[in-house]
């Protein structure tokens, strides 16, 4: 038992900064003209995000300074895996708007999803302002400093950013995994369970609270939250992505097979 626990905080340390990147994929809402709209992408299937970079990568050819062409096309890049082009995208975008916010935020966690932490870091703070911050910004600002390894820093950043927005499901999202990078699945799970009963929390709140449940071999509780959901094909995709995550360190079948024994017991 110790040695399988071991292996699942292991896991939990191994998953937290993709999970991270990810959130901060979908942050923000991205309006659209006439292409696939990226909004809400975390829930997007592969053939919608790769529509949408083919749609959006048009859009870029043929107007290459549209603001929101270029936020979109970066999105739909970073989705479909292609971090090193979308930050090519955006180092074009500030550019061409370097006062925009929404661009160097973009830009930043852009440079986190390549692994470039100390780039992203700065331009995260640049596009800050002190007399009007922006809890985006401090949240993404949280979960770099995280992936660096200064988690009294990023702690700070996400209570900063509850200041401005109490109870934004994001931000506790993200305080959440930084909580999972070392280890501590209970207030991991108590932030996740915050976050999901807001009534703006995606699913990927969800996603990562079934998560934690799992990585503590709590697995009935775990695949039912994961399928707290209205449209049931989305429900299938968390359960997946459940078992994707834990099948990392063969958890799925450690867990299955734990739960057999104390229902035998």
């Amino acid at each position: 038992m110790m040695q399988q626990r071991a292996r699942l905080l292991r896991l939990a340390v191994a998953t937290a900064g993709a999970l991270w990147l990810a959130g901060c994929q979908s942050s923000g809402p991205i309006t659209t003209h006439g292409g696939v709209s990226v909004t809400g992408s975390v829930n997007m299937t592969d053939q919608q995000v790769q529509a949408a970079v083919q749609s959006w990568g048009r859009q870029y050819d043929a107007a290459p300074k549209d603001r929101l062409t270029i936020l979109n096309y970066a999105a739909a890049l970073r989705l479909n895996g292609q971090s090193e082009q979308a930050v090519a995208v955006l180092r074009k975008g500030v550019i061409a708007y370097p006062k925009d916010r929404e661009m160097l935020s973009a830009y930043g966690k852009a440079l986190a999803a390549s692994g470039k932490f100390d780039q992203a870091l700065g331009v995260i703070q640049s596009a800050q302002h002190a007399d009007r911050p922006d809890w985006k910004l401090y949240s993404a600002e949280g979960a770099i400093l995280d992936q660096m390894g200064r988690t009294v820093e990023a702690r700070d950043r996400y209570a900063k950013a509850l200041a401005i927005a109490p109870g934004e499901p994001t931000i506790l999202n993200n305080m959440a995994l930084s909580h999972l990078l070392v280890g501590e699945l209970k207030p991991a799970e108590q932030l996740l369970r915050q976050a999901a009963t807001q009534p703006n929390a995606s699913s990927r709140v969800r996603q990562n609270l079934a998560l934690v449940l799992g990585l503590q071999g709590r697995f009935p509780e775990a695949e039912a939250v994961a399928r707290q959901e209205m449209d049931p094909a989305q429900a299938d995709q968390n359960v997946a992505y459940l078992k994707s995550m834990l099948s990392q360190a063969n958890t799925w079948q450690q867990l299955k097979s734990g739960d057999g024994k104390k229902a035998a017991g």
